[in-house]
């Protein structure tokens, strides 16, 4: 049986990171923790309350949906085939996905598409 872990992070896209960092550390108590750049150039920074974590990514041409959920699951491959097997949208194919901590350096991610469009975000 899959079992999913945790949400691993809530995503946004903001006009401005730099802006949206200051505005969460400074009023929040958000830190940030680690920061890259996709294949195309979008910059992405994780900020971290407690557990918690906030993805905050630059606008994407073309545009994506604003908002996305992540989820960990123990078993990437058969959560995967599961639920493209369930008929569930696949939004982007799996992939490998930047490492924030040591223990993520072979995960891989994949993006489905819910009911209302979406975006879930399974990595593992």
């Amino acid at each position: 049986m899959i079992k999913y872990l945790r949400i691993d992070h809530i995503a946004i896209h903001v006009s401005d990171i730099q802006k949206s960092k200051n505005f969460y550390e400074e009023y929040f108590g958000f830190e940030t923790y680690f920061e890259h750049e996709t294949p195309t150039g979008m910059p992405i920074s994780y900020l971290k309350l407690g557990e918690t974590v906030l993805e905050l990514t630059g606008f994407s041409d073309p545009p994506a949906s604003g908002f996305h959920f992540c989820l960990e699951v123990d078993r990437f491959d058969d959560a995967v085939n599961f639920l493209t097997k369930s008929g569930v949208k696949v939004l982007q194919k799996p992939h490998k996905t930047a490492a924030r901590h040591p223990r993520e350096e072979s995960w891989q991610r994949v993006v489905f598409e819910g009911p209302d469009s979406e975006q879930i975000e399974i990595r593992g």
